[in-house]
């Protein structure tokens, strides 16, 4: 392993894959995921963790500790990069150390300007990605600068399977689309363009007034499937050697895509869709499908 330390006030400029690391065993797991997407890729592995400094007040010089609490988190820190540095005894490619002060999600949307790819875990120790999902691991998706994936401790076998994305017509379901199709290609996996048709009832839940039968229904597949034959097409024309297949299931969205996590090698989504809210950075079917994912789930932001 080439070991490469940075200092929190030098200027990162090609970060690579950007793994945060808190000691936890999802964070070990996303670090073990962040070395072999650096691998396959051939570029550098940046290891962060972050700490933050509380603000104390002593009644007397007596109660001071001897070392102060800035020193103390740092000293700490650094202890989780050693820490870090021999469960990557084995890689071969460049790696790189930061030790940050701030937010861990603000320090990794930060760096994530200078990174290919961020990994986190799916929750973490606590001082790093502790709190619940909807901390770190859905609010760093929704501000990143790059491509998130967040890894799940559910499954063991995230290397195995398709790479799936799920689109829907929007700009950010076909930039999704293509980042799955670069995943896929470096992984020699096939990938499978995903767009859930929602069942009748969720459409009679919001529109009332409609009839929607099985002619309804199998009529709008058929133009979602003819939809994504145009989008196979064009994965098919940059990426000539990939194997592309196409899907359109009735269901839920987010329980659709969900379940399709528990047998993907990577579950790609955007951040927001053809019927988000402008003002929400994270779509509720990407913050859905993070809550439920049985595997990795990369996000892609617009």
């Amino acid at each position: 392993m080439t070991a490469e330390n940075l200092s929190a006030d030098q200027t990162p400029t090609d970060l690579g894959v950007l793994v945060g690391y808190d000691g936890s065993e999802l964070a070990a797991r996303a670090l073990e995921y962040g070395a072999a997407e650096a691998g396959r890729r051939s570029i550098a592995l940046t290891v962060v963790s972050a700490y933050t400094v509380p603000v104390m007040v002593y009644p007397n010089i007596a109660s001071m500790p001897e070392e102060n609490e800035a020193e103390a988190a740092q000293r700490a820190v650094e202890e989780l990069l050693g820490e870090a540095a021999g469960l990557l005894r084995g890689h071969s490619g460049k790696v790189s150390y930061r030790a940050d002060q701030g937010d861990a999600a603000g320090v990794l949307r930060d760096l994530s300007a200078h990174a290919g790819t961020v990994v986190v875990g799916a929750r973490g120790r606590g001082g790093f990605m502790g709190r619940i999902l909807g901390s770190v691991s859905t609010a760093l998706p929704a501000h990143s600068h790059c491509p998130t994936i967040v890894v799940s401790g559910r499954r063991s076998d995230a290397d195995e399977g398709a790479v799936v994305v799920a689109v829907d017509g929007s700009d950010a379901g076909r930039l999704a689309m293509f980042t799955a199709a670069e995943a896929a290609s470096s992984r020699a996996a096939r990938l499978e363009i995903v767009s859930v048709l929602p069942s009748g009832k969720e459409w009679l839940y919001w529109y009332p007034e409609l009839e929607l039968n099985t002619e309804v229904t199998s009529r709008r597949r058929a133009e979602l499937e003819a939809a994504l034959e145009a989008e196979v097409a064009a994965v098919a024309e940059q990426f000539p050697d990939l194997k592309v297949s196409a899907a359109v299931p009735i269901g839920n969205p987010t329980e659709v895509l969900a379940e399709l996590t528990e047998t993907a090698q990577l579950t790609v989504l955007g951040t927001r869709g053809r019927g988000a809210v402008r003002s929400a950075l994270l779509g509720s079917i990407s913050r859905g499908v993070l809550h439920q994912a049985q595997g990795p789930v990369m996000v892609v932001p617009s």
